[in-house]
Order: C-alpha cells, then sequence, then structure tokens
C-alpha cells in the first residue's frame, strides 16, 4: 500500500485484487485513518508513492537496525512470532476471514455488500462460506418470532370496514365463519 492508495477526504483505501490485479476502491473506518494517521506521525515524511507501512529489520551484521518497507514476508514473520508466544496458528488470511464474518452478521450490510469487499466472482462463494449461522442467535430469533406472534394472536381484530361482511373476510383470510 502506497500514499496514492489512500482517499483520506472519503475514507477509502484502494486494494489490488489477487487474482485479476485490478485495483479497487473499498470504504475504510474512520477510525483506521485516526489510527493510520497516528502511525504515519511517527515516520519521517513520506513521498506518495512511498510504501505506507514500515518495519525495523536487521540487514547486516553489526548495522544494527533500519527501516524497510513491510513486504509479505516481513508480515508472515511478525505472525510466527506472534503464534510462538500465544502457542497458536494465526495467518493473515484469519484477518480477513473475522472481518467477512463480523459483516456478514451486521444487520446494515446485505451479502451483495460483503462479496463486494471481499472480492468474490460468484455470490455462492460468499455465502457458502459466510452465511454460517450461530446457533444460539436462530434459537432466539425465532423464540422472538413465536412470543411475537402470540401477542398479536392475542390482540383483538381490527374492526371491519364499512360494507364488508366480517364472516366473509374471516373466510377469506383462512378461518371459519361464526
Amino acid at each position: 500500500m502506497r500514499g496514492v492508495d489512500l482517499d483520506w477526504g472519503d475514507q477509502l483505501v484502494q486494494v489490488s485484487r489477487k487474482g485479476s490485479g485490478d485495483a479497487q476502491w473499498l470504504p475504510a473506518s474512520p477510525d483506521s485513518f485516526v489510527w493510520l494517521r497516528l502511525y504515519l506521525a511517527e515516520l519521517a515524511p513520506l513521498e506518495p508513492n512511498d510504501p505506507i507501512w514500515w518495519t525495523l529489520r536487521r540487514r547486516d551484521r553489526g548495522a544494527g537496525l533500519r527501516l524497510q518497507p513491510m513486504n509479505y514476508e516481513a508480515l508472515r514473520a511478525v505472525f510466527r512470532r506472534i503464534n510462538a508466544v500465544l502457542g497458536t496458528n494465526y495467518t493473515m488470511h484469519d484477518l480477513r476471514h473475522t472481518a467477512a464474518l463480523r459483516m456478514s452478521r451486521d444487520k446494515n450490510l446485505t451479502l451483495l455488500d460483503v462479496q463486494t469487499i471481499l472480492g468474490h466472482t460468484h455470490l455462492s462463494t460468499t455465502a457458502d462460506v459466510y452465511l454460517l449461522e450461530d446457533e444460539a442467535a436462530v434459537i432466539r430469533r425465532v423464540a422472538e418470532h413465536l412470543a411475537e406472534r402470540e401477542l398479536r394472536a392475542q390482540q383483538a381484530p381490527p374492526p371491519v370496514a364499512v360494507g364488508y361482511e366480517a364472516d366473509d373476510l374471516t373466510v377469506l383470510f383462512g378461518g371459519l365463519p361464526r
């Protein structure tokens, strides 16, 4: 990611799609831009085409640490060190998967929104992987549905409009005449 890949005003980040290499602008949270600005304030001023992410690396024996652009292998090394300390097996893809699961469960986002963010060609790819339901959430929603249905059944029906026969409407909507 380079400076030109950030749109600070609209809070967009440009990514390159893995399969096609096509560029795509995606929204990012306001918080992510705040944290990014704090991170960049600690670095020397960057040119627009300079990489955004940097790491301290030991390149020459005895030369100490120096700033290097963060690349794929350097980030994998960070994950290896973290996993060794925590006794886990996290990967960069786990971060993508976690974000996708959270987006797929957000009531304000559609599955098409998630598909677009992830760059999946087929909606079925997104649905098959990320439409996993938490069993407890399903049970809670069905219980709420049944409770609301019971409340509606206990309420008095609205009065019949002038010109209609109550028995006719009852039969029409699935009941028996009185």
